[in-house]
């Protein structure tokens, strides 16, 4: 800052942050020339790169206005991202989540239930995770697993499901009650798309941790999914938290749709903050700082 003015410390900043949204992009690029070409071919017409980064940026600014609202006002909001596998919903949720304050804006995605779960009230396992005031929780998959997954796998009876469908519209009258603001997202792709991302991740060593025997499973069921999503949306569509559906057969369309979506439902409005000014370093004339052994240092590789 001493030698160069601040614009150009500025420009470094913001080429920072193009560069931090361009490693999350490689994601999408670590793969083979093949499948990458065949992928440009199904998405010819995808957004351009240089117009996704401005919008994203330009979101994602009026995010950290949403999350100082949320938190000076103690908003509590819920947001739960459903879909079929690889449909998108890991994506949406890094770049919402990816500049705001993680002390505000939790991601909570849990596993499958212990044993000691299985005996529980099915929805108390979620209960611990929801919001208090101030705070904005996504849900990386959620309740919803008991009409989806649990149901297509057979890890549920029907009369669990049942009484699944005849439970959660209340629960989630409950929440919103409760002062909780739910909204709950679809991310919809079809049945192509599926399973070329499917095949991008079986071909690329860095995504295949994200392949399961039940991401298969879902590839043989995808009608029995279909028609349990179909069911769900019917039996839990309700006026205090409706269902929205995200076209997600372009990633980039659908995260810009999405965080613009998510930010039209909420009324957020500009709040005040205190000037911040950076205080004068005290300077101790008898403090010597201490040489430290070099063995402590992280060795300059890079």
């Amino acid at each position: 800052m001493q030698n160069s003015a601040p614009s150009d410390w500025l420009e470094a900043e913001l080429a920072d942050i193009i560069d931090e949204d361009y490693e999350l992009e490689l994601e999408d690029a670590t793969l083979s020339r093949e499948i990458a070409r065949i992928y440009r071919d199904r998405h010819p017409d995808t957004i351009d790169r240089r117009v996704y980064f401005d919008s994203l940026i330009r979101l994602q600014s009026e995010l950290i206005k949403l999350q100082d609202w949320v938190s000076y006002h103690r908003k509590k909001v819920v947001v739960l991202f459903e879909g079929r596998d690889s449909a998108g919903k890991g994506g949406v949720i890094k770049r919402i989540s990816q500049r705001l304050n993680p002390r505000v804006v939790r991601v909570v995605a849990l596993p499958a239930p212990s044993d000691r779960e299985k005996t529980q009230w099915y929805f108390q396992r979620y209960v611990p995770h929801l919001p208090a005031g101030g705070e904005i929780v996504l849900f990386d998959r959620s309740w919803y697993n008991r009409a989806g997954v649990e149901r297509v796998m057979g890890f549920a009876e029907e009369d669990q499901v049942e009484e699944f469908f005849r439970d959660v519209p209340e629960f989630e009258r409950m929440l919103v009650r409760s002062g909780i603001m739910v909204v709950k997202y679809w991310f919809s792709i079809t049945d192509e798309e599926q399973q070329m991302r499917f095949l991008m991740r079986i071909h690329d060593p860095m995504k295949q941790w994200k392949l399961s025997p039940m991401d298969l499973q879902s590839r043989v069921r995808w009608e029995q999914y279909t028609k349990a999503k179909e069911e769900m949306m019917a039996r839990t569509n309700i006026p205090e938290a409706p269902w929205y559906i995200v076209e997600g057969n372009d990633k980039k369309r659908a995260r810009l749709n999405c965080i613009d979506h998510l930010l039209s439902l909420i009324p957020y409005e500009p709040v005040p903050h205190e000037e911040v000014t950076l205080p004068d370093r005290v300077f101790n004339p008898d403090y010597e700082r201490a040489v430290l052994p070099p063995e402590l240092y992280v060795p300059p590789k890079y």
